[in-house]
């Protein structure tokens, strides 16, 4: 790849630069950065990682190969309308906003182009994203491989259809606030029963990483490896009965119905929004 434009400078935006740079994916100076409006982060973006900022769109998308859409989903159709006459077909345009499908995108761009749709999640700031990616049919073999590669520098990468993103987003793009949720429960807890705040905060992390690696690497299902640690009339059953007693298996299957039902709402909402704002001619 010879040039990415990123558009948008949040926190997705700087773990995409940074594991592209730890993987040596492109070269820093190839990669350039803009925001609606925020110089500041822009100015520390390029002190952090070299990259290049600019404000003119000319600059920006010059040459580039890739453009990566990572502003805030409501202000999508400003930045594509500011952008969409410096956009060609050859650019592959990738989109990391929840809600957007990629026929709004093509709609507002006003253009026959190859567009990706990825729903990483906040654990891409530590190289531990579960990103689900999805594609339409302009996008090349080569062009997923360079996906495949892209998302990979900030963890699992994931092919899915358009369609289950929605899904995607309420199980694992929002599902690291699960977890903390749960954490916070747990911290809670070890000081009501005596514990040290800081020694069980680590208990708690290297209880769930290692919960998590004997599910990632053993053939048993999680319920099964549940069962092999509650033994009858044992310590883990107490606690099970209690989180039975209080639904909180159900609580989590609703709420992450939940989250699934809201990212279909926001993108129907934004597609209306759209209808009114950008009439097809």
């Amino acid at each position: 790849m010879k040039k990415l434009a990123i558009i948008g400078a949040g926190s997705m935006a700087e773990a995409l630069i940074s594991g592209i740079l730890e993987n040596s994916l492109i070269d820093r100076k190839n990669i350039w950065v803009t925001n609606h409006s925020n110089v500041e982060r822009l100015q520390k973006l390029q002190e952090r990682y070299g990259v290049s900022t600019t404000y003119e769109l000319n600059e920006l998308l010059a040459g580039a190969d890739m453009v990566i859409l990572s502003m805030k989903p409501k202000d999508v159709a400003t930045a594509i309308h500011d952008i969409r006459d410096y956009l060609t077909e050859q650019m592959l345009v990738v989109s990391v906003l929840a809600g957007v499908s990629m026929s709004t995108i093509e709609t507002l761009a006003k253009l026959p182009i190859a567009i990706v749709r990825a729903m990483p999640n906040t654990s891409a700031a530590v190289g531990k994203s579960a990103t689900a990616v999805a594609v339409n049919e302009r996008v090349t073999p080569q062009q997923i491989e360079l996906m495949k590669n892209l998302f990979g520098t900030v963890g699992l990468t994931t092919f899915v259809e358009e369609g289950q993103l929605d899904a995607v987003t309420g199980l694992s793009g929002s599902g690291p606030a699960y977890i903390y949720y749960l954490i916070e429960a747990m911290e809670k807890s070890a000081v009501e029963v005596g514990l040290d705040k800081e020694m069980a905060s680590e208990l708690i992390v290297q209880t769930l990483i290692g919960a998590a690696e004997m599910v990632k690497n053993s053939a048993k299902s999680s319920e099964q490896l549940r069962r092999d640690v509650t033994s009858p009339g044992g310590t883990t059953e107490a606690g099970v009965k209690v989180l039975e007693e209080h639904q909180v298996q159900q609580a989590f299957i609703s709420c992450i119905k939940a989250a699934t039902a809201q990212s279909k709402k926001m993108g129907a909402a934004l597609r209306t929004q759209l209808e009114v704002t950008e009439p097809t001619s």
